[in-house]
């Protein structure tokens, strides 16, 4: 009898302080977790790509003679050593359908050519109004685009602040990636947000925005050129065992300082410190002519990648 009373007792005890847990845990809540960097099995994979946006100036050259089209590009980017090409929205016709990118995607196929991602210019901090559902629709038209392509990744920006405070424009831009990022999810393509000035100009905003979208289809696309802070490589390094596609510029500037040439082996370094696989994209923008200096660009990088 003494048993069973001293066992009556504990399953008493033990029940009141289970609902006791539970009470507080709902007038406690946990804080959200945060996403976590992604976790890669293996060794670094960084293939190289040769972003369109290097090339800019011809694709709407004033001179017809000077002009060239992204199957140019293609060939380009076949004849100089590139494991893909990244296809930048600007540049493709106006008026384009399914049977445009059908043929633009033959083309890279026969060239051994693989579409690592393409590029929007949106902005996602816009108040809830029509402009903003129109830069959700222009990544969602371009998610459509890219898996016709089979293109894995759309590079696409956070915004600035308007004239809203940070907390409320960042608030806005994980409501917008969440939305695409699902939508983006059922066709198989990656969304990366780019470190890109705007509310997303310091690594610590652009790491709050990624870890706060609950979708396994965003990650960032990681700019080498675009963080114009004290310590660049440093701020690099945090952000990319999030990366999802990586694009590296000849320059890097720090802040308050000149633009100096980028530290390539520094930059794969922290690549493959991060574990990261994925493509590595030349996105040229120094003051160079791009037919001179991408493809002596392009050769250090193929070398360094590939070590």
């Amino acid at each position: 009898m003494k048993n069973e009373i001293t066992r009556r007792r504990f399953l008493n005890t033990s029940l009141q302080g289970s609902l006791a847990l539970a009470g507080a845990a709902l007038l406690n809540p946990p804080a959200a977790r945060a996403v976590e960097p992604i976790k890669r099995p293996g060794k670094p994979r960084l293939p190289l790509s040769l972003a369109a946006y290097s090339f800019r100036q011809f694709f709407t050259h004033k001179d017809p003679a000077k002009q060239i089209t992204l199957d140019d590009f293609v060939d380009f980017c076949a004849d100089h050593g590139c494991a893909a090409a990244e296809l930048t929205s600007y540049y493709f016709p106006k008026g384009f359908g399914d049977d445009y990118l059908i043929r633009l995607k033959r083309h890279a196929f026969l060239r051994g050519i693989a579409i690592s991602g393409s590029a929007v210019g949106n902005n996602f901090a816009l108040p809830k109004d029509s402009k903003r559902d129109e830069q959700i629709a222009l990544v969602k038209e371009w998610v459509d685009h890219c898996a016709v392509l089979g293109a894995p990744h759309i590079r696409v920006f956070a915004g600035t602040t308007q004239d809203k405070d940070l907390t409320a424009a960042k608030k806005l831009c994980i409501e917008a990636l969440e939305e695409c990022g699902e939508y983006a999810g059922k066709h198989g393509v990656f969304l990366g947000l780019e470190n890109h000035g705007g509310i997303v100009a310091e690594p610590a905003d652009l790491l709050e925005i990624i870890q706060s979208v609950k979708s396994p289809w965003v990650g960032i696309n990681l700019d080498t050129g675009n963080f114009h802070t004290d310590d660049p490589y440093a701020d690099l390094a945090k952000c990319a065992p999030y990366a999802v596609n990586v694009q590296f510029k000849a320059e890097i500037m720090r802040r308050g300082q000149k633009k100096e040439t980028a530290d390539l082996a520094r930059v794969v370094k922290i690549l493959r410190e991060a574990n990261y696989q994925g493509y590595v994209a030349l996105e040229y923008e120094a003051a160079e002519d791009p037919w001179e200096a991408v493809p002596q660009w392009l050769a250090k990088m193929g070398a360094a990648l590939a070590a």
